[in-house]
């Protein structure tokens, strides 16, 4: 049966709004995510929150219902509020009808399966949560295996990159790691490791891939290292026919992604 929250000091409101701040997140292992539409798809990839919460008004939504059940019978708590509770918690003006608590996750990089996709991408040093999400809608439109984050990325569960996400966080594998574990980890079995770079004369449509194509892009400012590129198998770039010398990184990880899976179509 869920518990009704009404009074902006309850202690549970108090400890889930905090987790809009990456330090609170990384000591409670716990991170936001709105909307019935990605808290049902987080549950039918098999992701549950530890706290639900939820519109009074919406509370006879048969979505809303399937997901207090879900909840309620994993263990966890459904919490019945108000949206002015919701605003707090969430921060926006016109919240989401539903705000699901989950606990963080992140798969190691010896416990991925290579070939479980024939691709996967690889972000260095990603700095905007806009891009990390939209590479991860990107990854599983195109069946990616996941997203592998190198070097000090944004954080995958801020509130901004799980809503750029759409609920595509949850039904991509995501691993953290430095260069110099996930270098040698690649090395240790198949993979074409393909960097986006401006510094190359090869077009993105040139190469025939090898699967698993492992996709690497850099940092939005300042593109790849040099060492980080040296060590690609193989480095490609996109036709700039106007006076823009590149692309977002999201769209040219998409772009590229699309390349790859069309090749594999074909």
């Amino acid at each position: 049966m869920p518990r009704l929250i009404t009074a902006f000091s309850n202690p549970l409101v108090k400890r889930v709004r905090s987790l809009r701040e990456k330090r609170y997140r990384r000591e409670e292992g716990l991170f936001l995510a709105e909307g019935l539409r990605i808290l049902t798809e987080a549950r039918e990839a098999g992701r549950l929150p530890e706290y639900l919460f939820f519109a009074a008004e919406s509370a006879r939504h048969p979505l809303v219902l399937a997901l207090v059940e879900a909840v309620e019978a994993a263990g966890g708590e459904a919490i019945e509020t108000s949206r002015d509770i919701l605003h707090k918690l969430s921060g926006k003006d016109n919240p989401q009808a539903v705000i699901g608590v989950y606990r963080e996750f992140a798969t190691a990089l010896d416990a991925l399966d290579r070939g479980d996709a024939s691709i996967w991408i690889v972000a260095q040093s990603l700095r905007d949560p806009g891009n990390l999400g939209t590479i991860l809608r990107t990854g599983d439109a195109v069946g990616a295996g996941g997203l592998l984050l190198v070097d000090e990325c944004v954080d995958p569960f801020s509130v901004e990159a799980v809503r750029a996400s759409m609920g595509a966080l949850f039904t991509q594998k995501i691993a953290l790691a430095r260069w110099e574990e996930f270098l040698p980890w690649l090395r240790g079995g198949p993979g074409q490791l393909v960097g986006l770079s401006l510094d190359t004369d090869i077009d993105y449509q040139t190469p025939r891939y090898e699967a698993p194509t492992f996709l690497l892009v850099g940092n939005e400012a300042q593109g790849l290292p040099k060492a980080y590129a040296d060590a690609c198998d193989l480095l490609v770039k996109m036709p700039m026919c106007g006076k823009a010398d590149s692309l977002n990184a999201a769209v040219a990880t998409a772009v590229m992604a699309y390349e790859v899976l069309n090749q594999r179509r074909r």
